[in-house]
């Protein structure tokens, strides 16, 4: 049997854009927050991992990201690891961080993912910081698929994300008569949920009809549908028994029964059954020795519309061909069966890629603990994150899959 994994303490900033923060104002506010939540102090600290991915392009900061971000803290001297693992840092730190405690080397751990990603001044480099996260010596090749699916190339100075998660919704649409309208469903869904939540980018309910009236990017998605770039920052403190004991932080932890990093494999664009996202959640059930059916709520990284259709299914939560179904029965929506980014999601709360995967664990963790408001999901007990990054071949190049439980 592994050795349990807690979270004693989780933090987010608000989202947006926030023209006069830092990195090292993001990561300060969200670090003291996350130390108060737990009873911590930075002495309590033994190791951290910093999340980061656009700080090299947008401001020169090409390394040790994490140490001179701690370092106005006084967190100073205990290992750092930084990690840069396309939008899938965030859970990506937590993942090694379990590793660590498992492995005996320390009981408390800090975990923080901080983005400054919006800069009026340099729009250029703001663009070109997702020019990445592609294999950019296969350009031709991930043109190709774009085409292969109905796409036109974008142009040179245009990030390629939005045209390849666009390929993938149409050959859904294909296969499963998935429609428009469903991912305007999910846009409507989420931008509603945001209304609830302080910390969202965008907080105005909106209507599946305003959702399809919005500005279009590339078929079938408008703007509404489509995550916008964001500041914000996202931390947590994990523990072992052993320092969630010291902290004597146990009445609001939460578990973690299972968090699993797969990265892409070769496979043909219509076998979902072997999707990146599938194989996680596959092997983050087994490890938590649980199902779908046991999921009460779940976070996804809808980046777009589309991507929060693909992975409820590869989460088990709904059969291929059955989401806009459910989706209109209101399943998938606060008071469902099993609400879905109940933040907003990305779409309307906000996605700074480096703090994405925390954000989400930080709303799970507030309806694992009924701390949620407004938004709350009644009785959550057992709740799932989906964070994934990057595309190779046909889809993301890594994902995250963690399922955490409320505290007995």
């Amino acid at each position: 049997m592994t050795a349990p994994v807690f979270i004693a303490g989780v933090s987010m900033t608000a989202l947006g854009k926030r023209p006069a923060d830092t990195v090292k104002s993001l990561t300060a506010e969200a670090v003291r927050d996350a130390l108060t939540d737990a009873g911590a102090e930075i002495s309590d600290i033994e190791a951290a991992w910093f999340s980061n991915t656009r700080q090299p392009m947008l401001e020169g900061q090409n390394t040790v990201c994490g140490q001179i971000a701690l370092r106005p803290l006084g967190l100073t001297g205990i290992p750092v690891t930084n990690v840069e693992n396309a939008c899938a840092s965030g859970s990506t730190a937590l993942y090694q961080a379990i590793q660590w405690l498992r492995a005996g080397a320390g009981d408390i751990a800090l975990i923080i993912g901080a983005e400054k990603m919006v800069f009026p001044d340099r729009p250029e480099r703001v663009a070109a910081a997702f020019m990445g996260g592609t294999d950019i010596h296969d350009r031709e090749g991930v043109l190709a698929y774009i085409a292969s699916m109905g796409g036109a190339a974008p142009g040179d100075n245009r990030s390629l994300f939005m045209d390849l998660y666009a390929a993938q919704a149409r050959a859904h649409m294909v296969r499963f008569g998935t429609t428009q309208e469903d991912f305007a469903r999910i846009a409507a869904k989420n931008h509603s949920a945001a209304a609830r939540n302080p910390k969202s980018q965008y907080r105005t309910p909106m209507t599946v009809e305003q959702v399809l009236a919005d500005k279009p990017i590339v078929f079938p998605f408008t703007r509404a549908m489509c995550a916008p770039v964001s500041d914000g920052a996202a931390a947590m403190i994990v523990c072992s028994a052993k320092g969630l004991a010291r902290l004597g932080a146990t009445a609001r932890a939460v578990r973690v029964r299972g968090c699993a990093l797969v990265s892409a494999a070769d496979r043909a664009p219509d076998d979902y059954a072997n999707h990146i996202g599938r194989r996680a959640a596959r092997a983050a059930y087994e490890q938590a020795g649980l199902g779908p059916d046991a999921v009460d709520v779940a976070e996804v990284h809808d980046a777009t519309s589309y991507a929060e259709l693909q992975q409820i299914e590869n989460l088990g939560l709904a059969a291929p061909g059955e989401v806009g179904a459910r989706l209109k029965a209101g399943d998938f929506a606060l008071g469902g069966r099993t609400p879905v980014n109940p933040s907003g999601g990305l779409v309307a709360k906000g996605h700074p890629v480096g703090a994405t995967g925390v954000g989400q664990l930080y709303e799970l963790i507030q309806h694992l603990r009924g701390e949620a408001g407004a938004r709350q999901v009644k009785g959550a007990r057992i709740a799932a994150a989906e964070n994934g990054g990057g595309f190779l071949g046909v889809e993301e190049a890594a994902t995250v899959v963690t399922i955490l439980e409320r505290a007995a």
